[in-house]
């Protein structure tokens, strides 16, 4: 399995932090916050790993992780966004990199306290299609969120006014090879983006999407508050070790 980690955008949320640098290069505690996805995938055993980014300091990523053997990789490699066309445009870029294998898709400003590799491993194990994390969260308006019915997940509603349930989808994805398929057949929502919850529900339609509960803390880092979350979180997790 190959990993991906989704680090474009402009970041403007985080204005005027990110006016001179790439959000995903900020610190979060001791470290920027792109060590956090790498470390998350070299810990579940993905060598081969892609760094999509964009934006005006693209090259800051290469001056910062160079070929990645800081984290024991041999190789580390790079493609670049252009504009900002939503999350699952950007993991279209992944397509040649992926070479038909099975890929671990994470978001650059989410932080997981716990490993991702018994997911990892159970998706091996998976015939066909995805698998996502889940996480009870206090605002799950901000996250794409589960609706369930007897226990299974009926669809995925994007960012609702009032969330079926207190279940985020975490920034952490499982795709088989079809997934540049069904990102290539999207439509920009309202938005104007494409979509990667509508992505999970293509799955979800063809009855190919599983799911399960990711344990520790997770948080993203993309807002004033949850970047603020995220240092102490992981400060307080470093004191405890």
């Amino acid at each position: 399995m190959k990993g991906v980690i989704l680090a474009g955008g402009t970041g403007s949320r985080l204005y005027p932090l990110t006016k001179v640098t790439n959000k995903h290069l900020l610190p979060v505690y001791k470290a920027p916050m792109i060590y956090y996805p790498l470390w998350t995938l070299v810990h579940a055993g993905i060598q081969q790993i892609l760094i999509v980014t964009g934006g005006r300091n693209a090259g800051d990523f290469l001056r910062l992780l160079s070929n990645g053997k800081e984290f024991g990789l041999k190789h580390l490699n790079y493609t670049y966004q252009e504009g900002e066309g939503g999350i699952a445009d950007a993991l279209r870029l992944a397509e040649d990199f992926a070479e038909g294998e099975k890929i671990c898709v994470l978001l650059g400003d989410n932080i997981l306290e716990g490993s991702i590799k018994p997911a990892a491993d159970n998706f091996e194990r998976q015939p066909q299609g995805a698998h996502i994390l889940l996480k009870e969260v206090a605002n799950p308006e901000r996250f794409g969120v589960p609706v369930f019915e007897g226990g299974r997940i009926v669809r995925i509603e994007e960012k609702p006014a009032h969330p079926a349930s207190r279940f985020a989808v975490t920034g952490v994805y499982f795709y088989d090879s079809t997934v540049f398929q069904k990102a290539n057949q999207l439509k920009p929502s309202h938005r104007g983006e494409l979509e990667i919850t509508d992505v999970n529900n293509a799955y979800l339609q063809e009855g190919t999407l599983t799911h399960s509960i990711l344990d520790g803390w997770w948080t993203d880092a993309g807002t004033f508050e949850s970047l603020r979350s995220a240092t102490n979180l992981v400060a307080d997790t470093s004191a405890k070790i």
